[in-house]
Order: structure tokens, then C-alpha cells, then sequence
């Protein structure tokens, strides 16, 4: 018997402002201890999904109207986000979000809030981070709005690990950044789902770059999943590196 995926997301629309449909009958799968991407232009529904599984689209005044999330088997289409947080669901926001009047480890520290754990606890943790990040020890008492966009990618990252996720839904990873350190960054996303098995759905308009790191993808324009594969039939899909990635009119119309 197969396991249960640690995500299953079955026909969800998506409305903002109970009026602008952004997403409409997408269902994705993401098995446990894999990575998987959603691809498409800007615009194409890849945020809108995230945050519909996270519950931050609230956030947003805007609410799932149709189908259901499941998260290890369980329906979570109505759960809270601090209670999915909890339960080891973790979102990593586009634009890093950090707080930048908090030095890097107190931006850190702040994942491991819903947790409630003993200092000795914290301190491993923070440890644990530290080895993954080397950079982020040599600017632990550094404030995170005087780092550079790169570090304040892993100080997000960082922080969603402090919450011990056993999913992690990330958000546009490589945007704004050197592609060295994006390269740097999927390493680490990659030594965490191969070392530690923590799964990922990850939204990303570089093709070439995420097909490299996933085993599945699927590929959303204006709110709709269009095409869906191995990383490896994806590849080798021209139309998809041509349209839908590649400054077509993929995805324009729709919400992020």
C-alpha cells in the first residue's frame, strides 16, 4: 500500500475579497519525504496555493470556497496557522519577511516559539541551525536588516526550521538572489530532505533550477494546473521551458 502523502490537496478554488477567483480546481500531491515544485510565470497561482495549505490566506482576505487540504491524512482546509505550525506545517513567505529590527538569532529563536520548549532545548537548536548555516553564526548578533538579501533567506529558512517542520512550503527561494547563493541554498534544501526526510512543496519560476533538486512537479497557469510530471519528464517538455516559463502569456490575469 502506498503511504499517506504529507500533503493532498483535492480541487481547492481559491476566492480574494469573495470576488477575484486566483485559484480554480488545482490538486497537487506531495508525498512524504519528497520534493515538489510548482512552476509558472509570476502571477500563475503558485503563492495562492501555498498559503491556501498554510492557512495564511486569510491573512490576505481571501478563503478557500472549494475543496479540501489534507496534511498527513488529516483535513486541515479550516485549521489555524499557528496550529498547523504546531502540528509541523511551515511556511517560508516570499520576500524572506524577517524582522529586521531583531538580531539574526533572535530572528531565529522566534521560529521556535509555538514549540514551548527548555533553553537547553533552544540552544541545540540553534546549534543545529548554525551547522547548516555556517554564515548565519558569524552574524548571529547581527541585525537581519543589515544582511545581505541572501542571508536573510536563510534566516527565513532558519526560522521555519526552529519549529522542527516536517513540511516546508517555500516561497520563490531563489528570487532576488545571486545564483550562487541560490545554488547554496537548494543544497541545504536538498541536505534536509535527504539527511533529516523533511518534505517540500516549493514555488519557483526558475525551471532549470528546481527541476534539479525535485522528484515532481507541477506547472499552474492563471490559477490552474496545466501539466504535472517527474522532474524528468518536465525536463525534457520544451513547451514548458518555452511557455510557460519562458515570457509567455502564461499566467498573466491571475493572483500570486
Amino acid at each position: 500500500m502506498n503511504p499517506v502523502p504529507i500533503l493532498q490537496i483535492d480541487a481547492i478554488e481559491v476566492l480574494y475579497e469573495q470576488a477575484i477567483l486566483a485559484v480554480c480546481g488545482v490538486s497537487l500531491v506531495v508525498p512524504q519525504g519528497q520534493i515538489v515544485v510548482l512552476l509558472g510565470a509570476n502571477g500563475a497561482g503558485k503563492s495562492t496555493t501555498l498559503k491556501a495549505a498554510s492557512n495564511l490566506v486569510r491573512a490576505e482576505r481571501g478563503e478557500v470556497v472549494q475543496g479540501r487540504i489534507l496534511y498527513r491524512g488529516e483535513d486541515v482546509t479550516r485549521s489555524t496557522p499557528h496550529s498547523l505550525v504546531a502540528s509541523g506545517l511551515v511556511q517560508v513567505l516570499e520576500g524572506r519577511h524577517c524582522f529586521a529590527q531583531l538580531t539574526v538569532e533572535e530572528n531565529l529563536l522566534t521560529g521556535a516559539f509555538a514549540r514551548q520548549v527548555s533553553r537547553g532545548q533552544l540552544k541545540s537548536d540553534l546549534e543545529r541551525i548554525y551547522s547548516q548555516f555556517p554564515r548565519l553564526k558569524l552574524r548571529r548578533k547581527s541585525l537581519a536588516g543589515y544582511t545581505s538579501g541572501g542571508e536573510q533567506q536563510m534566516v527565513a529558512l532558519g526560522r521555519a526550521l526552529m519549529a522542527r517542520p516536517q513540511l516546508v512550503l517555500l516561497d520563490e527561494p531563489s528570487m532576488g538572489l545571486a545564483p550562487q547563493i541560490v545554488e547554496e541554498i537548494f543544497e541545504i534544501i536538498q541536505q534536509l530532505n535527504q539527511r533529516d526526510g523533511v518534505s517540500f512543496l516549493i514555488a519557483e519560476q526558475n525551471i532549470n533550477l528546481a527541476l534539479r533538486y525535485a522528484q515532481y512537479g507541477y506547472v499552474l497557469e492563471n490559477g490552474r494546473v496545466v501539466s504535472e510530471g517527474t522532474t524528468g519528464e518536465l525536463v525534457a517538455r520544451t513547451d514548458i521551458q518555452d511557455f510557460y516559463l519562458g515570457g509567455g502569456t502564461a499566467g498573466k490575469g491571475a493572483a500570486a
